[in-house]
């Protein structure tokens, strides 16, 4: 009898021990953590690139919340929060990227609250394109697993964004991509020992912020494929100044042609305006890069063949050399 009271108390003990040395609760990322794309992204920025990357002005015009999630008929329809909060995330990743010029529209009317105050005219630019989307999809879940005197649940957020590039003079889409995001929290016991934990809302924001990121990611690695072109600021003898420098990706000693603007002619077909291609004139090579910030920076560039004597500024495009 005292031998299987001992032995009653050290199975006891032994599952106590294992219960008590139960991880903590962690949040788990998807298969794209935010930590290794930041990595990458560093990475990618040490790196020169092989050709410019023009950043493209854009804006984001509207984000809205479309899975029904948070939703109620009692709210009304322009009350929406989450797309409030989505819409600061894109933004806010799409600076980070350093892949876009972001100006301001969600809060425009702030700005010009604040300039009537001081006085000031509010000199706005348009954008090339307006970021228009949604998010389609945001759940919950839990799932777990139960064995012989252990338990395990975990709690899982799920979701997904969809969003479209849309040309702001014409109103055409440019892309559409989508971007998805997952998190969890996982917590389990042993023989009714263990971690145990309550509802975690922080989890919706971390699989959201996911979504954003892979969405931000896929539109830079879109635009990159578009032709890059940029414009010449002024001519004075060999020397040629044109918009853009290092954190275009412009550097001293790459070669790029000069063109004339193609001429733009409408479609009968589709009623869209088109651009013929335009003709080469000569090559200019980069000698320096000026300015401090990113809407003020230029590159000095030499011309190293063709000549541009007698051509009107504007009737010239700077691309890159196929």
């Amino acid at each position: 009898m005292k031998l299987k009271i001992l032995g009653l108390g050290v199975v006891v003990i032994f599952f106590y021990g294992c219960a008590t040395q139960t991880p903590s609760i962690q949040q788990i990322e998807g298969p794209q953590g935010i930590d290794a794309q930041k990595k990458a992204q560093a990475e990618y920025a040490e790196k020169v690139p092989d050709k410019p990357n023009l950043k493209h002005k854009i804006a984001v015009g509207r984000v809205s919340n479309e899975s029904g999630y948070g939703r109620s008929l009692l709210r009304d329809v322009n009350d929406d929060p989450l797309g409030k909060q989505v819409s600061d995330m894109l933004v806010k990743a799409l600076v980070e990227s350093d892949s876009f010029i972001v100006l301001e529209r969600p809060d425009i009317q702030i700005l010009k609250n604040e300039a009537d105050l001081s006085g000031k005219e509010l000199n706005l630019v348009g954008v090339d394109a307006l970021i228009l989307g949604s998010i389609t999809e945001l759940g919950r879940k839990v799932v777990g697993k139960t064995g012989f005197l252990s338990d395990s649940k975990k709690q899982v957020a799920f979701a997904k964004m969809d969003v479209r590039l849309v040309d702001s003079s014409t109103g055409s889409i440019l892309t559409s991509v989508s971007g998805a995001g997952e998190a969890s929290t996982e917590t389990a016991s042993v023989a009714g020992f263990g971690s145990q934990a309550a509802y975690d809302g922080t989890l919706n924001d971390a699989a959201i912020r996911q979504a954003v990121s892979e969405v931000v990611s896929r539109l830079s690695s879109e635009l990159l494929k578009r032709r890059w072109e940029t414009s010449i600021l002024q001519v004075e003898g060999e020397q040629v100044f044109i918009s853009g420098g290092r954190q275009q990706g412009i550097f001293p000693g790459m070669v790029f042609e000069i063109q004339t603007r193609g001429e733009r002619v409408k479609s009968k077909q589709t009623g869209f305006f088109i651009t013929l291609p335009g003709l080469p004139v000569g090559q200019i090579k980069i000698v320096s890069n000026f300015g401090e910030t990113m809407i003020e920076e230029g590159s000095v560039a030499k011309i190293i063949e063709g000549k541009i004597d007698g051509y009107e500024i504007d009737a010239l495009v700077v691309v890159t050399k196929e």
